[in-house]
Formats: C-alpha cells, structure tokens, sequence
C-alpha cells in the first residue's frame, strides 16, 4: 500500500480543526460527541484523511464507552496497531496504515467473536452508505 504523507499544512487545509486535532496531533474528541456514535445504516466506515476503508457497519456495536466501537476491522491491514503508555495506562493505538492518521484504541474486552472492542473517534471517520 503506498503511504500518503503531507506536511501538517496540507492537513490542516484538508481537515476541520477537531479533525486535525484527533487524527495528526492523536487527541480524542468528547465522549458521546460523535456524529457516528448512533450511526445504524448498512455501509462502511473509512479514514476521514485518506478513505481508506476501515470497518463495516455489521461489525459497529454499543459498548456504552461514548465513541463509536467495532469488535472487528474491515482489514487488518488497514491498520497499525501501537503500545500508547501515555495518561498513566498501557494502550493499544490504532492508525490508519495508509496515512498515519490516529483512530483511536483497541481493547480485549469486546463482544464475540474476536473479544476486541476498537473504540473509534467519530471525527476520524467518514461513512458510506451502501444503500443510496
């Protein structure tokens, strides 16, 4: 897969602010902020910064944690998974493998029948619906 790389400038001219701020700079929008926490059509999740698809819908669930969750990716090598020992806790961070954008976190404590809850910032995705 070839890797997508721009300056910090060119992302900010693509992106919103709260994008930028989330995806380039790893931050995390509010709990129960996301425009994608509710989301329930049939389509397909992808990377806000590059499209590249990220999750179906048949695998979003509600965890109750506030940011929209997937116990399974599309692909996974889609993407990156990486040790995050910030905030005083050990984490799993998942970014995107094309561009690098941060998504959010993995954690072992999802439905069946992989046991992993990927809890996903709303503002990193964008939505395509299958049924138009």
């Amino acid at each position: 897969m070839k890797k997508i790389e721009k300056t910090d400038a060119e992302w900010r001219e693509q992106l919103s602010p709260e994008a930028f701020q989330v995806t380039r700079l790893a931050g995390t929008e509010p709990p129960w902020s996301g425009a994608f926490l509710n989301e329930k059509r049939v389509g397909v999740f992808g990377c806000i910064c590059c499209n590249l698809p990220l999750f179906k819908s048949d695998s979003k669930f509600d965890s109750g944690c506030g940011w929209p969750s997937f116990f399974e990716p599309l692909d996974g090598a889609n993407m990156v998974e990486i040790r995050d020992t910030t905030h005083g806790m050990i984490r799993t961070e998942v970014r995107c493998s094309r561009c690098d954008a941060h998504l959010g976190h993995v954690f072992p404590d999802g439905p069946p029948p992989t046991g992993l809850r990927y809890c996903i910032n709303s503002v990193c995705l964008q939505f395509e619906s299958a049924i138009d």
